[in-house]
């Protein structure tokens, strides 16, 4: 049998490209490829980059996964990863500014005063209180404000449109006593599934990064089913869960058998987002992998705040569940 041919390189000589370095993306052009016969992954191709305005002594071989095309897309995706990171360095050096007493003091006011990066820099007005009301969506744990500003490497900045669908939500359900519709329309398996053929699309990656997204993709559904109950619901939506369960447990009906994936929508997929800094904190991820992880979600929520997506996706409507579930919440607790 003849060998099969070799997979040919996804990028030129001369070509230009996004090339990351570190957590950012730059323009750089492809000066040389080099095909590593030993190398299965990446197609075995390396390619050495020279970085748009640096010196020639920063010209590095790097692995296709490090590469984009120079896309449209991608050039605002850079764009937004460098706001993100800016951001969080605001964020790191107000946090650095504040007394020692202040924080000793601002301790012991409760998980409402804790900072998030996007309310370091607030804007003026209802932008300024929205950001504070974020921090309430936060479905973080109790760790010690100490733990989160040491591992707030990992946060995920989430978008201002997609701050504010949060925010809609949390007001809905905690102030409102009202909830989504379930099952959803378009549940948090089926985003994340049309993430990725959008994503994936012929052109958009090489087979080795659409493995990889694919994996990533696998991943978020599986920290669905697992955190949803522990910590993706408000203590309204509780009895809700339950029924729901009930119903996922049971061996004949609609949901018998469905994970929660297939169930909830894209308000509990973004709490989700909210709180992967945290499940990431947990694990044993090395960085190269943090940063691949938060490299995909910063993409999939970009492509989340625009339309149609933002509206196809997320509930513009909310459901009152009637007095007899109210009464049942309050003597529940």
């Amino acid at each position: 049998m003849a060998p099969a041919p070799a997979l040919e390189a996804a990028f030129k000589k001369d070509e230009k490209a996004l090339c990351f370095h570190h957590e950012l993306m730059y323009e750089a052009k492809i000066i040389e490829v080099s095909s590593r016969e030993e190398a299965e992954k990446n197609n075995g191709y390396q390619y050495k980059v020279h970085y748009k305005g640096w010196k020639n002594t920063w010209d590095d071989w790097v692995e296709e996964d490090r590469l984009r095309k120079l896309t449209q897309e991608n050039r605002e995706l850079a764009n937004s990863l460098r706001q993100q990171v800016l951001e969080l360095q605001r964020a790191q050096r107000a946090q650095a500014a504040v007394p020692a007493k202040k924080k000793v003091q601002s301790s012991t006011r409760g998980s409402e005063e804790r900072q998030t990066p996007a309310q370091a820099a607030p804007p003026r007005g209802q932008k300024r209180m929205r950001d504070q009301d974020l921090e309430k969506v936060s479905v973080a744990s109790d760790m010690p404000e100490e733990t989160f500003t040491n591992r707030r490497a990992v946060r995920i900045l989430m978008p201002d449109r997609l701050k504010s669908i949060l925010v809609d939500d949390w007001e809905n359900v905690t102030k409102q006593l009202q909830l989504v519709s379930l099952p959803a329309k378009y549940p948090a398996s089926v985003i994340l599934d049309q993430y990725f053929a959008y994503a994936a699309a012929p052109g958009q990656r090489s087979n080795a990064e659409a493995d990889i997204l694919q994996e990533v993709i696998h991943g978020l559904k599986e920290y669905f089913n697992k955190a949803l109950g522990r910590l993706l619901l408000y203590r309204f939506e509780r009895e809700q869960f339950f029924d729901i369960y009930t119903q996922i447990s049971s061996p004949t009906g609609e949901l018998a058998g469905k994970a929660v994936a297939d169930i909830y929508g894209g308000e509990h997929l973004l709490r989700l987002f909210v709180s992967m800094s945290e499940l990431i904190a947990q694990t044993n991820m090395d960085v190269q992998a943090v940063n691949r992880l938060r490299e995909e979600l910063g993409a999939m929520t970009h492509w989340l705040q625009k339309e149609p997506q933002v509206t196809k996706f997320f509930s513009s409507t909310y459901e009152s569940p009637g007095t007899a579930y109210i009464e049942k919440v309050k003597t529940s607790t």
